[in-house]
């Protein structure tokens, strides 16, 4: 065992390190309150002043904190947040959570991510790991972070610092699944990274850590669990498009079929799709795809359906 992996994962088991938490948004502050709850010292980055100065009152914004947790956690010294990414050379420990939307011509726009591990490389010190939970198309964590990192710090990812990648799984709203208890998937440059990456996780969370064998196993898993929901979404807005013209109630069709007790899933129709991941992070795949003279045609036809589903609706 390399001295760096035994050091950090002792730190780990006696939560003798500070954690970093880079973007205080609806992945990322949910993140910093269980890391500081597991017992870590979290500092949470990010560049909004109005979140910083929230955070550092013990006030919420996020529908997924609880009020008095975020207020004692802060009172208690164990959490705090900052837009100075100085504060970086002091964490061993940095997930980065920021948005990874689209751009107006529906292209990925990584931006945040690119930014934000600029900053990080600027302080990052010898003997951290760093992990990234933004959903994004398979090879950024190698191909964009991987450089920026080393470069950035004069480092070597493997000798001198870890880089792993661990996709953020929430749903906001979700009363059974939250943070806390659900499963979480890691996998890092190397054996090394990892197992420190998944030895935090196992401290903080009371779910199972699965372990993948490099980053972009991990950045595909993503993209296919968002994927399969607007497929079959899509899939589910057609078979109403067409129930409709029939006169055949799509409803009391999905009732019929969910009866069947293996090989279906239930998924309704609706004017499209919702919320922060599903509509985008199939389009981080396809426009990935295009590199290697691929064109992913199911994931093209679904968008096509869901578009047009708030006409239907109306």
């Amino acid at each position: 065992m390399s001295n760096m992996k035994e050091e950090l994962l002792q730190k780990i088991e006696s939560r003798d390190l500070v954690v970093g938490v880079v973007g205080l948004g609806y992945v990322g502050l949910p993140l910093a309150v269980e890391k500081a709850k597991a017992g870590y010292t979290v500092i949470g980055f990010d560049v909004m002043p109005e979140k910083v100065e929230m955070v550092n009152s013990g006030h919420n914004y996020i529908g997924d904190v609880v009020d008095e947790e975020l207020a004692e956690l802060v009172k208690a010294g164990k959490l705090r947040a900052t837009s100075s990414f100085e504060d970086v050379a002091s964490c061993r420990f940095i997930a980065i959570a920021v948005p990874t939307p689209l751009d107006e011509y529906q292209q990925p726009d990584i931006s945040y991510v690119e930014k934000s591990t600029t900053d990080v490389a600027k302080y990052l010190k010898k003997g951290t790991m760093v992990v990234l939970e933004s959903t994004t198309y398979p090879g950024t964590t190698e191909e964009l972070m991987l450089p920026i990192l080393e470069e950035g710090s004069n480092m070597k990812c493997g000798e001198d610092f870890y880089l792993a990648f661990s996709p953020e799984r929430v749903d906001p709203g979700n009363k059974q699944y939250k943070k806390k208890n659900t499963p979480k998937v890691v996998g890092g440059i190397g054996e090394d990274s990892t197992e420190v990456a998944a030895a935090l996780y196992s401290n903080v969370l009371e779910a199972e850590v699965y372990t993948v064998s490099s980053p972009k196993v991990a950045e595909m898993e993503k993209i296919l669990e968002n994927t399969y929901r607007n497929v079959n979404i899509g899939l589910i807005n057609e078979m109403a498009l067409i129930c409709d013209k029939m006169g055949i109630n799509i409803w009391e069709v999905v009732d019929a079929a969910k009866t069947k007790p293996y090989g279906f899933h239930a998924f309704y129709p609706g004017p499209g799709v919702g919320g922060h991941c599903i509509p985008l992070d199939p389009f981080y795949l396809t426009w990935k795809a295009r590199e290697y003279d691929t064109h992913m045609n199911i994931i093209e036809a679904s968008g096509t359906v869901n578009d047009k589903m708030p006409e239907w609706v109306i």
